[in-house]
């Protein structure tokens, strides 16, 4: 394996942490205000996720600086390509983080309830934004021999990014709601349950459409080969979330969520690969692993940058969800805001 074809699977490692760990945040997020009944409930859905959603986003940086630093073209193409949606997006998180940090700075109810939906509004439009881009990419988009893309924003909102966004959001639902099944007690258990079934039954409609799209849309089979396994993997997975939910064996059902979620990505990496973004305009035009790289010399180093570091993240991260592990209590003297 060569470094090229190395740092293309670290890429795709870090964007397929960040969709299955910030998945669940996504969906905590967008079902916290339909959730909770009082400004307690509220907190203790928040809570869920505070030790954790921050160190989650640190997986999207790390792969954004892993792709400007392997493959600088990669990065050119795609952030000045996709520019106002790549800054909507910015703003969505942006808002999201500062209202984790704000809503409890006042107990005005009309203050805290803002920030609330902000908090829902902006994690809705992140998983929207998130798959319409990658199912873009997966599709392919009119690059021209200079490497630029050569669309604009609309084109991206074409009926298949579309889709790719409404799996993003209705996945990153089910995944969150079976992450509340295992924080949280009590009455918002109950509720958390009950939506959780529902939410499994819209997944799993919406992720059997987006494969026989995708089967019909892109060429699968020829470019995956044997590997074509991989989408029908995650589709197993999000059907053994269904039967895990029906046991009410939460810890299974979110193993499957996250596989549903793992398999999805490698698929659109497994397809791209070895391009990292397919030229519609003329395949000889689509940017690889070889031609938007960085110089040997460069590899080299990150390499042995990551060799040391990322274990280390690695295990701080890991210690941080055995150390939050227990369920969150909407009790307000057990609360913390």
């Amino acid at each position: 394996m060569d470094l090229n074809i190395l740092w293309f699977v670290l890429v795709a490692v870090l964007y397929t942490g960040f969709f299955v760990l910030e998945g669940f945040d996504f969906g905590v997020g967008m079902l916290m205000p339909f959730l909770s009944k009082d400004d307690t409930e509220r907190r203790a859905v928040i809570n869920t996720i505070g030790p954790h959603w921050d160190a989650n986003e640190v997986w999207l940086m790390t792969a954004g600086g892993a792709t400007f630093a392997a493959f600088p073209h990669w990065y050119a193409t795609l952030f000045s390509g996709f520019y106002v949606a790549l800054f909507l997006l910015v703003i969505a998180l942006i808002f999201r983080g500062v209202a984790f940090e704000f809503r409890s700075k006042d107990d005005n109810p009309t203050w805290r309830k803002f920030w609330d939906w902000t908090i829902s509004i902006s994690s809705f439009l992140a998983a929207l934004l998130f798959g319409v881009a990658f199912a873009n990419l997966t599709r392919g988009l009119p690059i021209d021999a200079s490497m630029a893309y050569t669309g604009g924003f609309w084109y991206l909102l074409n009926p298949f990014g579309l889709m790719g966004g409404l799996f993003a959001v209705v996945v990153s639902l089910l995944h969150g709601s079976i992450f509340l099944s295992l924080k949280t007690t009590e009455g918002l258990l109950d509720r958390v349950t009950a939506v959780t079934k529902k939410l499994w039954i819209a997944a799993a409609v919406v992720f059997v459409g987006s494969l026989v799209v995708s089967f019909f849309a892109l060429d699968f089979s020829a470019e995956l080969g044997i590997l074509t396994i991989v989408p029908f993997l995650a589709l197993a997975a999000i059907l053994l979330a269904g039967y895990f939910i029906g046991k009410k064996q939460f810890g299974w059902a979110f193993g499957m969520t996250a596989s549903t979620i793992l398999f999805s990505v490698v698929t659109h990496f497994l397809y791209l690969y070895p391009n990292v973004m397919f030229s519609t305009t003329n395949p000889d035009w689509s940017l690889t692993i070889y031609n938007a790289s960085s110089s040997d010399y460069t590899l080299t180093v990150m390499s042995w940058v990551a060799l040391i570091f990322v274990p280390v993240v690695l295990a701080y991260q890991a210690w941080t969800y055995y150390t939050f592990r227990k369920r969150i209590s909407a009790d307000p003297q057990e609360l913390e805001y």
